[in-house]
C-alpha cells in the first residue's frame, strides 16, 4: 500500500516511524526542549541520523487541559522548522489543525498534515483539498484537547471510532481527495480511558475494514505510565513494545518519540518475519 504525499510515494509494505519534533513549551512528554528553532532543527537532524522514515512537526501543544496557542504563536513555531525539514530528503508532516497554518506549510513544501481534529475545523478540509498531492491523516478525538479527559464515554469505543473515520473518510472523499492520500488514526490518549484505550487497541483490526493505512501512537503516553507505573521519561521500553504491538494489530505507522530504539525494533522484528501483511479482522 502506498500512501501518496506532495513529494513521495510512501510505501508502507515496511512499517514506518514517524518521528516527533514537537516545537512547543508544554507538550506532555518533550515540551520546551525544542521550543526554538535552531533546536527543534537540530532535533529533525538528529532525527534524521537516527533512521526516521518521516518528521512531524507540531506547534500546538495537544496534551490533556492544554490552551491552544494563537495562530501566529504557531505559524513562528512551526514554519521556520518545516523550511528546514523540507531540505533533508524526507517526507516532512505538520501536526495542525488550522486552515491558516495548514496553507502556509503546504506553501513551503510540506508533504502531509497531521490532524488530530480530522480537517473539522471551517476551510481545513478545503486547505488540505486544494493541493492535489498532500497526505493527511485523519485522527479520533472525543472532544478538545483542554477537556477531553474529563469525562470520554462510549457505549462501543471501537464502534463509534470507526464510525467517526468512516464519516470523515468519506467527507474527505466528496471533497476530491484520493485515497491513497489519506491514512487514519484512532486517537489512543485523546478523550479516551485506560479501558477505552485498552479496549480498542485488542480490537485495532477492526479498523482496517475501512480500507485505509493506520497511523497509530502510543509513545510515552499516560497510559503506558498507569501500566508499568514508570513515569514519562522512563517510558522508552513501553513505548517500543506498544509500537511492535501496535504494528501486529495493522499499523503501517507508528509516531514515537524514541526513533533509534524503535527502528532497531522494527528491523528486528522484520529479520524474524513477523511484521507482515495486516490483515482486516
Amino acid at each position: 500500500m502506498i500512501w501518496q504525499t506532495t513529494r513521495f510515494q510512501i510505501d508502507l509494505a515496511r512499517p514506518q516511524v514517524m518521528g516527533i519534533v514537537n516545537v512547543t513549551p508544554d507538550s506532555f512528554s518533550d515540551g520546551g526542549q525544542h521550543a526554538d528553532t535552531a533546536s527543534a532543527c537540530a532535533h529533525c537532524d538528529q532525527l534524521l541520523a537516527e533512521g526516521v522514515d518521516i518528521l512531524d512537526i507540531g506547534g500546538e501543544s495537544t496534551r490533556p487541559g492544554s490552551d491552544m496557542p494563537s495562530l501566529d504563536e504557531e505559524l513562528a513555531r512551526v514554519l521556520p522548522v518545516v523550511r528546514h525539514a523540507v531540505t533533508l530528503g524526507l517526507p516532512v508532516s505538520v501536526d495542525t489543525s488550522r486552515p491558516e497554518v495548514i496553507r502556509a506549510v503546504l506553501d513551503v513544501g510540506a508533504d502531509i498534515i497531521n490532524d488530530v481534529r480530522a480537517l473539522t475545523w471551517p476551510g481545513a478540509l478545503e486547505a488540505v483539498a486544494a493541493h492535489g498531492r498532500t497526505g493527511v491523516c485523519l485522527m479520533h478525538m472525543q472532544g478538545q484537547p483542554k477537556t477531553m479527559q474529563a469525562a470520554p464515554a462510549y457505549q462501543d469505543v471501537v464502534a463509534e471510532v470507526k464510525a467517526f473515520l468512516a464519516e470523515r473518510l468519506a467527507q474527505v472523499r466528496m471533497a476530491g481527495i484520493a485515497d491513497e492520500r489519506i491514512t487514519l488514526d484512532p486517537g489512543y490518549g485523546f478523550g479516551k480511558l485506560m479501558e477505552h484505550n485498552l479496549g480498542l487497541f485488542q480490537r485495532q483490526q477492526e479498523l482496517l475494514s475501512l480500507g485505509r493505512p493506520l497511523l497509530v501512537g502510543w509513545s510515552r503516553k499516560g497510559m503506558l505510565g498507569q501500566i508499568t507505573g514508570r513515569p514519562k521519561g522512563e517510558r522508552m521500553v513501553a513505548s517500543v513494545a506498544a509500537a511492535l504491538a501496535a504494528i501486529t494489530r495493522g499499523a503501517r505507522i507508528v509516531r514515537v518519540h524514541d526513533v533509534a530504539a524503535t527502528v532497531d525494533a522494527i528491523k528486528v522484528w522484520q529479520a524474524a518475519g513477523l511484521a507482515g501483511e495486516p490483515q482486516a479482522s
